[in-house]
């Protein structure tokens, strides 16, 4: 990796700071993501699943009987099916799978439970479908990584089938805000800073308790998932958010692998179109995939 395109990425992101309203902060996460365009043999179809907003894609040869359900990162405040388009459809094509992206509700409008009511509606829907859920894999960054481990923990206790593995990018495990890189990386992430953080919890919280597991699911139990890949970069303040859920995973009897990829930035897998190692990444993702589904 050439140290050269992190450092162009990290320039890009000095150039936009991220504005203070609402509207604007999603208006800028998804015209970043637009660095990263859809290839152009990918077929994109809208769907209602369940009842959230969601979107299928499929590349040439993948199996349309196995699917990644994916859910954007944003800090639950931000992000969308256009913000994660080309990042989400190049793990598609790599694992070899369909794709379903939803466009889970937003806070401060619908705070907590409502991303992950209709995570779970969407899980159903595809269900529903036929599809198996040996099938099934479900993704997110950053806040999408503690959604999906909230909806993997919420199908176990209802006693619902389980997805076939989770893929956990840059994941935000602890709304209470207790790691060390949140200090220890500060001065390197270009994206994600304590304070920042603590605007987004009391957000999506509007008064639930930080360390609920189905907030913060470094504080759950989390014995009987399926297998979970994990990949963070050592350049970001959610560094301990990813390798102390991977510790709680594993003491928990859960196949679960980390990769620590140096230099790389929050959520790196955005910028595939520029950066070799955010390629790479999802070249690691889509392998765990075939092998788990």
């Amino acid at each position: 990796m050439s140290k050269s395109e992190i450092e162009a990425i990290r320039e890009a992101l000095r150039a936009r700071p991220r504005p203070v309203g609402w509207a604007e902060r999603r208006e800028r996460l998804d015209a970043i993501a637009q660095a990263s365009p859809v290839e152009s043999d990918i077929k994109l179809q809208a769907v209602d699943a369940g009842g959230v907003p969601a979107e299928w894609s499929l590349a040439p040869g993948s199996d349309p009987t196995k699917v990644l359900m994916f859910l954007h990162g944003g800090g639950y405040c931000s992000g969308s099916i256009a913000s994660h388009r080309g990042m989400v459809t190049r793990v598609g094509r790599v694992a070899g799978v369909r794709t379903l992206a939803l466009d889970f509700r937003l806070a401060p409008e619908h705070p907590f439970p409502a991303a992950l009511t209709d995570a779970l509606a969407a899980y159903g829907f595809l269900l529903a479908q036929g599809i198996a859920p040996s099938h099934i894999a479900i993704g997110g960054d950053s806040a999408g990584g503690g959604l999906t481990l909230a909806a993997m923990l919420s199908l176990r206790d209802a006693g619902k089938p389980l997805p076939g593995c989770a893929w956990l990018v840059s994941p935000w495990t602890d709304l209470a805000m207790t790691g060390a890189s949140l200090a220890d990386k500060a001065d390197v992430d270009p994206l994600i800073q304590k304070v920042y953080l603590e605007e987004l919890a009391s957000a999506y919280l509007a008064g639930a308790d930080a360390k609920a597991p189905l907030v913060s699911p470094l504080y759950a139990d989390l014995s009987g998932l399926p297998p979970v890949l994990v990949q963070v970069g050592s350049a970001e303040t959610l560094l301990d958010d990813a390798v102390r859920i991977v510790r709680r995973a594993g003491a928990a009897d859960v196949a679960v692998s980390l990769e620590v990829w140096p230099h790389m930035i929050h959520a790196w897998h955005l910028w595939a179109a520029q950066l070799e190692d955010a390629r790479r990444a999802i070249a690691s993702a889509g392998a765990f995939m075939r092998v788990r589904l």
